[in-house]
């Protein structure tokens, strides 16, 4: 079984901790249902956030989706100018047969527009 990376984003409308936490349900959910996951094959997941999202840590939104046992970190992204705003990315290291090729990386809303070679 290899170790894989899989990234991910969504833009946020507004900061508010239960938008951002619906958001971010949403986002770790896609992920693992576009690369048939269960949490028993997560390592680890380390969330981004711009610098104008502070209405919560997007990893409470993972631990209400029972990842109790799975290491999380939240950290800011660096804030450029003129970066896309209100933006919850993830990267997400997980155990999988499935080859780097086969990874289906998940950027959903504006998030789309960070990674448009690569988005569903």
């Amino acid at each position: 079984m290899a170790v894989r990376a899989i990234r991910g984003a969504v833009q946020l409308d507004v900061d508010e901790r239960e938008h951002l936490l619906a958001s971010t349900r949403e986002l770790v959910s896609a992920v693992m249902e576009a690369n048939d996951l269960g949490t028993d094959q997560l390592i680890s997941i380390v969330f981004t956030v711009t610098a104008d999202v502070r209405s919560e840590f997007p990893a409470v939104a993972a631990r209400e989706l029972g990842m109790g046992d799975v290491p999380l970190l939240c950290t800011t992204e660096i804030d450029v100018p003129g970066a896309l705003p209100r933006v919850v990315r993830l990267m997400a290291h997980v155990e999988t047969d499935a080859p780097r090729a086969q990874v289906q990386h998940v950027y959903l809303r504006g998030a789309a527009a960070l990674r448009r070679d690569i988005a569903q």
